[in-house]
């Protein structure tokens, strides 16, 4: 009894599509193959320029989310931070604390912090939250390590995309310098008969 596995692509293969949806472009082995015509070099250069287009924005799109992720990741460790610092301070022997605090970004003001079993953390779109410690810090870690793990699927995606780009420009070049050569041949075939 034969079976027949339906293996998946893998990567450098046709057909193969990274983790996140990405398709892997091509690699032309042999443009006298992959391009049976002159009057085709036009549509396949058009393609390769859409594809080339399509990486492109799906680079630029990875990199403004990759730059959102680090500026997001610090802020997260240091409200992480500051949970576990608090949460310290609540069997200490004193109490309270003065510290400094930014109200805005040029202005700050001086307070007593007295220990607390509860803290509030600001959600997104004008939400703030009281959240026990404990619970705080479990979801500021879980969001920290969510973030630095999205942070390094953008950096792999991005290498993926530029290495996928240099593939379509190599491809892109390839086929123009055959198509390039053919016209050569041509031309001095057509002086030869003359």
């Amino acid at each position: 009894m034969s079976t027949t596995s339906s293996s998946e692509p893998k990567p450098g293969e046709a057909g193969y599509v990274n983790p996140r949806g990405i398709p892997q472009a091509p690699f032309i082995e042999a443009v006298e193959e992959y391009v049976r015509s002159r009057d085709q070099v036009e549509s396949i250069l058009q393609s390769f320029q859409e594809m080339l287009s399509k990486y492109k924005y799906m680079e630029m799109s990875t990199l403004r989310r990759a730059a959102g992720l680090r500026e997001k990741i610090p802020d997260i460790q240091k409200t992480l931070d500051t949970v576990l610092f608090l949460d310290s301070k609540r069997d200490a022997e004193e109490p309270t604390m003065l510290t400094t605090f930014e109200l805005n970004d040029t202005l700050y003001a001086k307070a007593n912090v007295t220990a607390s079993d509860s803290v509030y953390l600001w959600l997104g779109a004008n939400v703030m939250l009281e959240y026990p410690i404990a619970e705080a810090t479990d979801l500021l870690t879980a969001k920290l390590k969510a973030a630095q793990e999205s942070l390094k699927l953008c950096e792999e995606d991005l290498e993926f995309l530029r290495e996928n780009i240099t593939t379509v420009e190599v491809n892109t070049a390839r086929v123009y310098n055959w198509d390039v050569q053919k016209r050569r041949e041509e031309k001095e075939a057509g002086e030869r008969i003359k």
